[in-house]
């Protein structure tokens, strides 16, 4: 590797650390070419350990950091005084070859700043996708971002070659985009999500009929929001996500705390941590949301718009639900059981099917390993109730804290 393309990779490598929403695929892209090289495993791709225990990943890069935007939040923004580089389609690819020969990596997440025109961008990006599949051969997993306000043919032809595309909505009012990206418009954010999935629909829809259809975007569309350098409350955040989820059939919504590395006065200070237990908590609420059956209104009230820090989500809509607990473990509905803190999926699902063959009784489901940790005060068992504290959201949030000091004390003992 020359000296150049090596700068521009310690430039456009760095530049990318910002965009949190790179994932696994989910997706199943076989390598049906002779002599095609890269295969899109289902485990999928990320700076992860995968399910089966393996670590998987890949080139994270910027097409180029020269944007033609003056974001406030941003690192990349064209007032900013930042070392700039610019790779060609031919070196991405170039790059995306060698590193996955080398063992390097499995895949590309490739995002970009708005060089010249959102156009002129897609472009190249889309050109880098033809290199990789039709030049080199390239089947392995591939998640371009797409640039908003960019013509829709692009994103069409794009989307036919990669195995996922975000669209990233970046701020979650119009108020604050305006504010801090006066540039950007949020139809042209809205846009192309709508494209992709109408593509995504019509190409499902079309392969019920013809087996031949080319698939778009299998692994979906995903997007980001930061978090913390606009007033935005959590709810509103949140109604967001849950907009996105319904109306694009959005695959993740992912967070990303505010890292204060630009003086503005639209922006919380330099001096200020990000906010990572706030981004913690709002991924806990979008799983909820996600996979719980929890609708976003069920996390708030009327005077608490943004999550506890102390408790996570679903703790904290049980205590202020107290009427709706405590739950008999033997009789209450699937749905239900899912909405106990300290419950999950799997020990709900093994819950409901072994109370078919017995009623089960508090030791065997502690023999069942499900952790009553949490559960135990918000549940009944065959009408016994085993929290062992009075029934009061005050009492059992200090019961919670004097657990967790003494968790925490254990730890200290094993050092």
């Amino acid at each position: 590797m020359n000296e150049s393309l090596f700068n521009k990779l310690r430039i456009l490598s760095d530049a990318a650390k910002y965009d949190v929403s790179c994932v696994s695929s989910g997706v199943e892209r076989k390598n049906k070419t002779v002599g095609g090289i890269g295969n899109a495993s289902s485990a999928g791709i990320c700076h992860a350990w995968s399910s089966d225990g393996r670590c998987i990943s890949l080139l994270k890069i910027l097409l180029t950091n020269d944007c033609i935007y003056d974001c406030s939040y941003c690192l990349n923004r064209v007032t900013n005084n930042t070392e700039r580089a610019t790779f060609t389609p031919e070196e991405v690819a170039e790059l995306t070859i060698q590193f996955y020969r080398r063992n390097y990596i499995e895949g590309l997440f490739l995002s970009s700043a708005v060089e010249k025109s959102p156009d002129h961008t897609m472009e190249n990006i889309y050109k880098v996708l033809e290199l990789l599949r039709y030049k080199y051969n390239f089947w392995g997993y591939v998640h371009v971002k797409v640039i908003p306000g960019a013509d829709p043919i692009l994103v069409q032809k794009a989307g036919m070659l990669a195995d996922r595309m975000s669209v990233n909505i970046e701020l979650p009012t119009e108020k604050s985009l305006r504010t801090l990206a006066p540039q950007k418009k949020i139809e042209n954010i809205i846009k192309p999500m709508s494209v992709i999935n109408n593509e995504i629909t019509r190409t499902i829809e079309d392969k019920k009929f013809f087996r031949s259809t080319p698939r778009f975007v299998p692994g979906g569309q995903s997007t980001q929001m930061i978090i913390g350098a606009t007033p935005d409350s959590d709810k509103t955040i949140l109604g967001l996500s849950q907009n996105l989820y319904g109306r694009f059939n959005m695959k993740r919504v992912f967070f990303s705390a505010y890292i204060p590395v630009i003086s503005s006065p639209n922006l919380p200070a330099i001096s200020t941590m990000p906010p990572l237990l706030r981004e913690h908590r709002l991924y806990q609420a979008d799983w909820l949301m996600r996979f719980y059956y929890f609708n976003c209104e069920e996390l708030f009230t009327e005077t608490d718009q943004n999550l506890d820090l102390d408790f996570d989500p679903k703790m904290m809509y049980a205590l202020r639900n107290l009427n709706r607990f405590p739950l008999e473990i033997n009789k209450a509905p699937y749905e239900e059981l899912l909405r106990i803190p300290g419950l999950g999926v799997k020990s709900a699902q093994k819950i409901v099917r072994e109370r078919k063959n017995a009623q089960l009784s508090y030791d065997s489901l502690k023999k069942m390993r499900t952790v009553l940790k949490r559960a135990k005060y918000f549940i009944t068992v065959k009408g016994k109730y085993y929290g062992n504290v009075k029934f009061d959201p005050e009492i059992i949030k200090t019961e919670l804290r004097r657990m967790e000091v003494q968790q925490q004390l254990s730890i200290y003992d094993l050092i």
